[in-house]
């Protein structure tokens, strides 16, 4: 990827919004790669006090600014697919942590910062947290370097009206300040709006944890995973959604989730299995605690005997008081800081009267495990998690949840075909249990094959168990047939219409006018010029005279044998004359040229034709292949490459067939190659097109 690569992406590809009808959430989006520059503060009146701190402010944080340009990957159609997007964030350590939103860098292929300088580094995801939306990346270094900082402050100190800045790289332009005050520090999504959890990142109910700071400071697209800034200079923030107001993950929490991220690679959060609500609004004013929805099955919540209807007052020691949404966030990080493994005390209210209960937390799993394509079935799928397999009523997580189906793929076409939301539990009678057997399986069974290989396959779908026969695999493009060749005049005609004819002053005149007479061939050699109007073959006249006879004269010189002669009859101005003419084969045409299709990077290219030299005006010795297809989200497309593109060269050594672009793409898988230049033609320009592709993500992948 280049960083300076323009693109646009919306948030919403990767964000899900459950009840979106009556959800008006606009997430803050990310936007497109240009250029470092000076902060600049949003012109308003302000006193000059806060003029003043406003400066202070921004020396401190601004040398601890990135914007960060990612590659990230989605998955659809059966393809792990990839696009370019930009976010900001923040250095927090010296070391180079830096801390932005999951939605920025969660999903990162690869990721390139830009600093306060300019300058451009590449950085590693750390860990992510969807949760909460936070994610810590690290910019590369030799381990000497001390990074600039910005530092925390409390975010719990925060009163409405109080001035705040929001920092950023708003639709990746400039670093940017807007300056706004605090409106609300416990902004939560309303019920009516989010009904059942709305604002989901892969599956995870963002608000269950996070009430925003709301704030009246512009943020737009590219502002995300940027910090909310005070006037002492601190981080009280980062910035995440906007909905009218915007809004910024609390600094405290992502404080905390940024520290487990660093030391552990990840945060660990304690769970009991329970679904809570706020107590009902006709429950006695007196009663305190949450009320209990349900407790899930095989859950420490169930174990311990919880009920739907009871109402949780007391645990681990610590009172509950949940009659507003508002309250709920902070009900379930009291659940998330629980000892896990540890049995504590619960004290519900059922019945009329106090019961105590005992239960011991489990560490909180993912919703939703990490996404994975599998080529050679043409789907991409990943691991059942335990909520999960109790959505769907399975006993079980074992088996692979398929996610999106190529048309037309392996999956796609099997009969019965396997569908999105299927689940695949096993392969010639081998039990699947996740996608590490899977790709095992798929190994195993295509090992030394050059074609498609059935296999047995059963699936589930819902209560149903289907078998099929799924040809797993992925198809070589077929060397191209050969047609009959046929005889050919090397030029292209427009047939003579009674129109034209009448309006040239010789309404009884049929034929072809030559439009263009291909160099070299028959045709030119005898003389023919473009303009000629061909009205007889070996003294049979003509018949042309509407458009849809534009194929009488190929048709008629089709029947002549290559090498033989015929006499065109020509009428060139008022003068009419004879041409004799030598009959040559026709040239290839281009679905006859042998093609190569690259799974890595997604594009199919071949050799160029005769009539390609002719259409392009390309000398006759030109070489190079030509681009005929490239899938959306592929490295090939990231990289701009381009439908009619002509490939002249790779890594500086030329291609002048598609039997050398396999060659050489082959090399550079094997050799998984950090970067690769293409250097391409379209039309009369050259361009040279960088390619960074993440092997462990695509080559490792074509190759199960």
């Amino acid at each position: 990827m280049n960083p300076q690569t323009p693109s646009y992406y919306k948030d919403s590809k990767r964000m899900q919004f459950r009840n979106s009808r009556t959800l008006l959430l606009s997430i803050a989006l990310l936007a497109v790669t240009a250029f470092a520059g000076a902060p600049a503060l949003v012109a308003q009146e302000v006193p000059d006090s806060v003029r003043a701190a406003v400066d202070v402010a921004i020396a401190k944080v601004k040398p601890a600014l990135v914007r960060i340009a990612v590659v990230w990957t989605d998955y659809r159609d059966g393809r792990e697919q990839k696009y370019e997007a930009t976010g900001s964030g923040t250095i927090i350590t010296g070391e180079g942590h830096v801390v932005t939103n999951h939605h920025v860098a969660g999903h990162a292929t690869r990721m390139f910062c830009t600093l306060s300088t300019r300058e451009i580094i590449e950085a590693d995801l750390i860990g992510t947290d969807a949760q909460t939306d936070i994610a810590v990346i690290k910019l590369k270094s030799d381990g000497s370097r001390i990074f600039p900082t910005a530092t925390f402050g409390d975010s719990s100190d925060l009163r409405v009206g109080d001035y705040v800045l929001a920092m950023g790289s708003p639709m990746a332009l400039s670093q940017s300040v807007t300056l706004g005050i605090v409106s609300n520090t416990e902004l939560v999504i309303p019920g009516r709006m989010s009904r059942w959890g709305a604002f989901t990142l892969d599956g995870e109910d963002v608000g269950s944890l996070v009430r925003w700071i709301g704030h009246d400071a512009d943020i737009y697209g590219g502002n995300s995973g940027g910090p909310l800034v005070n006037l002492k200079g601190e981080a009280i923030g980062v910035n995440e959604i906007r909905f009218g107001l915007s809004g910024a993950i609390p600094g405290n929490l992502a404080k905390e989730v940024a520290q487990q991220i660093i030391e552990h690679g990840e945060v660990r959060r304690a769970w009991l299995g329970l679904e809570v609500q706020p107590l009902l609004r006709t429950a006695p004013t007196t009663r305190r605690g949450v009320l209990v929805r349900e407790a899930i099955k095989d859950t420490p919540a169930a174990a311990a005997g919880f009920q739907s209807g009871d109402v949780l007052m007391r645990l681990g020691g610590k009172e509950i008081n949940v009659r507003f949404e508002e309250q709920i966030p902070a009900y379930n990080a009291l659940v998330a800081a629980l000892p896990i493994g540890q049995e504590v005390e619960a004290v519900v209210f059922r019945d009329g009267k106090e019961v105590t209960l005992k239960v011991t937390p489990t560490q909180y799993q993912k919703v939703q495990p990490k996404e994975q394509e599998f080529k050679q079935w043409g789907i991409t799928g990943r691991d059942l998690s335990f909520v999960n397999a109790k959505e769907m009523q399975r006993d079980t997580t074992d088996g692979v949840y398929v996610s999106t189906v190529a048309a037309g793929g392996p999956a796609g076409e099997s009969k019965p075909n396997i569908n999105r939301g299927d689940v695949i539990v096993s392969i010639n009678g081998k039990p699947v249990t996740n996608v590490e057997t899977l790709r095992t399986i798929t190994s195993e069974v295509t090992e030394g094959k050059t074609e498609p290989t059935p296999v047995m396959v059963e699936f589930e779908r819902k209560a149903l168990k289907y078998l099929t026969v799924v040809k797993v695999g992925i198809k070589e493009l077929p060397d191209p047939p050969r047609e009959v060749q046929k005889a050919w005049l090397g030029i292209s005609t427009q047939v003579i219409t009674r129109e034209m004819a009448e309006q040239m002053q010789n309404p009884e005149l049929k034929g072809h006018r030559v439009i263009q007479v291909y160099p070299g061939a028959s045709a030119e050699k005898a003389g023919v010029q473009v303009g000629d109007l061909i009205y007889a073959v070996d003294g049979e006249p003509l018949e042309a005279a509407t458009q849809e006879d534009y194929e009488e004269l190929e048709t008629l010189i089709r029947q002549y044998k290559i090498g033989s002669s015929a006499e065109l009859g020509v009428l060139r101005g008022t003068e009419k004359i004879k041409l004799p003419i030598d009959l040559a084969a026709a040239p290839q045409q281009s679905r006859e040229m042998k093609a190569y299709e690259d799974k890595n990077f997604e594009f199919t290219a071949r050799d160029i034709t005769f009539l390609d030299k002719a259409s392009e005006k390309w000398p006759l010795d030109k070489t190079g292949v030509l681009v005929t297809k490239v899938e959306s989200g592929g490295w090939a497309s990231l990289g701009t490459l381009d439908v009619g593109d002509l490939i002249v060269a790779i890594d500086g050594q030329p291609v002048p067939d598609v039997a050398t672009l396999e060659t050489t793409m082959k090399a550079i898988e094997s050799g998984a190659k950090s970067a690769v230049v293409f250097l391409i033609e379209r039309g009369i320009h050259r361009a040279y097109l960088e390619f960074e592709p993440k092997w462990d993500d695509s080559a490792s992948k074509g190759k199960e």
